[in-house]
Order: structure tokens, then sequence, then C-alpha cells
């Protein structure tokens, strides 16, 4: 690509003390369009600042957009990391197919990626668990109403340095089985990162935290029994000896730290399960203790122990709400090799040169 690179005549205070997560925006952004006559055009790192938008664009009635999460890493060594980009291209492609959008190239995705972050590798952070948030995304902003496929496009990626995702850190969080919202079925958009499935699960994510809870386990849309997912991760329990996540059939999001730790799993000699689990069993297995240990997983937070569950009236406590060891050692590996602190068997840090 040629990326034309205009630089911010006023730069940014740096944030010092808890960085928190998505609440500082480094000094530039990346902007790209797309036409139907011209396809992908005008690739340019211009200052951060708001984009001028029309009141009829139609992401904003028909909410054709998607976006992805990933994060750039500053190593010991002072190189700077990417942790398995084209993972996130491939699932930014299937998420714009299924919404009739156009497909960013891989390449074009992680080269966009790559020049942005390196005009903006001051910001990232080097204290214990922050890196720098990347958060590309793409919108509809071609002017009209009518529902169809629009026009024209534009793709953008956003930069900021963030600290643990959950203030409370890497410890046990408590999750609300929700029994009677529904956040997708098979042939939704379940497996899309778009806005919508997020904004269709905030009723029951405020119905969890008026309970004390900080997450919601989703349930399967049409038997209300199948374990789907955490809100914002994927969830993996760990029964007696075997390693049990929802499967990827639709419904469930692809995620980039699901396959990683399925991988480190499998290495490790465990036995891991990729099928449907009934709350039910779920639950009978907490209460007799064969629920050895639960967590989520997911870019913004990687590993998330849970502590406890409750559906329907029933709390099932696991592991005496503490961390699991098998959770710690998860979280310990997978943070290693992406801040390239122990060796990268997989091939999956990529520097950014």
């Amino acid at each position: 690509m040629n990326i034309r690179i205009e630089r911010a005549k006023n730069l940014k205070e740096k944030p010092e003390g808890a960085l928190g997560f998505g609440k500082n925006f480094t000094d530039h952004m990346f902007v790209m369009d797309w036409s139907r006559d011209k396809g992908w055009y005008d690739e340019r790192i211009i200052p951060y600042g708001p984009m001028v938008i029309d009141p009829v664009a139609m992401v904003l009635h028909y909410a054709q957009e998607t976006f992805e999460g990933l994060k750039a890493y500053m190593g010991k060594d002072d190189n700077v990391y990417l942790f398995r980009p084209e993972m996130n291209a491939r699932r930014f492609a299937n998420s714009n197919r299924r919404m009739c959008m156009p497909e960013v190239p891989e390449d074009m995705f992680i080269e966009a990626i790559s020049e942005i972050v390196k005009v903006e590798k001051s910001w990232i952070p080097t204290g214990e668990g922050e890196s720098l948030y990347i958060r590309p995304f793409m919108y509809a902003n071609q002017s009209g109403l009518g529902v169809d496929e629009a026009d024209s496009y534009r793709f953008m990626i956003v930069l900021c340095p963030v600290g643990a995702y959950y203030p409370q850190g890497v410890n046990p969080v408590k999750i609300y089985v929700e029994d009677e919202l529904t956040r997708t079925t098979v042939g939704g958009t379940g497996f899309v990162k778009c806005g919508g499935n997020y904004a269709g699960s905030l009723a029951g994510q405020v119905k969890a935290q008026k309970l004390g809870y900080t997450q919601v386990l989703w349930l399967d849309g049409v038997h209300r029994k199948y374990v789907e997912e955490v809100g914002s991760m994927n969830a993996m329990f760990l029964v007696n000896d075997t390693v049990i996540t929802a499967p990827i059939e639709g419904t469930v999001l692809a995620g980039v730290t699901r396959d990683s730790i399925i991988s480190l799993l499998k290495s490790w000699g465990y036995k891991v399960e990729e099928r449907k689990i009934e709350i039910d069993e779920l639950i009978e297995k907490g209460k007799s203790g064969e629920l050895k240990e639960a967590w989520g997983t997911g870019t913004a937070a990687v590993i998330s122990p849970i502590g406890e569950l409750f559906y329907k009236g029933d709390k099932v406590e696991i592991n005496d709400f503490e961390t699991g060891e098998l959770t710690k050692k998860l979280y310990d590996t997978l943070t290693g090799i992406q801040w390239g602190n122990i060796e990268d068997k997989y091939n999956w840090r990529k520097i950014v040169k």
C-alpha cells in the first residue's frame, strides 16, 4: 500500500498511573476508503480526531459495521510484537462477508496495523500486563435510506494503551447465567464481531450487574440449555481431567485466544472436547466437585478465572473462588509468549518491522 502520513502538530500527554481499558487514544489513526467503482483507496495515517458523518449514513440506520481487537506488546528486547494477526484478518473477512461488506485482504490488514503501530510506538506501555490495544473497524458511510448493502465504506484503526481489562486483575469473577434473553441462533450473526451483537447483549449484562455479577453466560437461543459463551469471552470448563468448551458452529465467536488456549492444552496432554454441554450438567458437576476450574478467554482480558456461576437461584462456587492452577499456568504461558518472555514454539508472535 502507498500510505500517506500526516503527522499531528499537537501531541497528547501520555496517561500516567492505572490505564484502564479504552479510555485514552493515541495521536494518530489509520483510515482507508472503499467504493464500488474504485475498490480500496486513499490509505492514510492522520491525526486522531472526529470524522464527519452524514445523518443518514447507512451504518446509523441499518448497522452495517464490523470490528476486530488485538494488541501490540513491547518486549524486553525492545521488539514490538503482534500476536497471530493473521487470525484477526481472516475473522474480519468472515465477519464482513456475513454483513455483505467488502473484505480487507489479509496482507493489507496486517500492513495497515503494522504501519500505524510503528508510528505510535512510543505509546506502547511497558508496565506489568500493559499493552497497546488495536481496534480495526469498518462501517457503511453511504448516505441514503433504504435497506440494502452500501456502495461505500470506511475502514479505520485506532489505538489505546491499556492495562488490565478487569480492574480486579486476574482474579475470579462471578458469572450470571442468562436463561430468558437470547443472544443469537444458528444462521444469525453470533460468530460475527459486529456492534449489533453486543448491543443485543446489554440487557443481560445490566441484569447481571444489578445482581452483583461481572458477566453473563449465554445459553443457546433455541433450547435455552446449552452453554455458549460469556458476553466478551469464550468460556472453558475443566471437568475432572477434561476441558470442555462450546463448539464453533455459527453462534460462538472463533476467538484467537480460545484457539491458542486449546493448542496449549493439547500440547500439555489435556483432553479437550469442543461440544455442547447442558447448563444443568455443568451445575451438577459444580455441586459434585467435578467442575475443577473455569475461565473465560479473550483478547482484552486474556484469561479471566470464573469463581461462581448463578443459575435460576442456584449458586455454584468453583475451586473455592480461587484462581486454579491450570488457569494460572495458561495465563502465564500465553502472556509470556505474547510479551516475548518465553519461547514461542508455535510461531504466533510477529515482530513489527
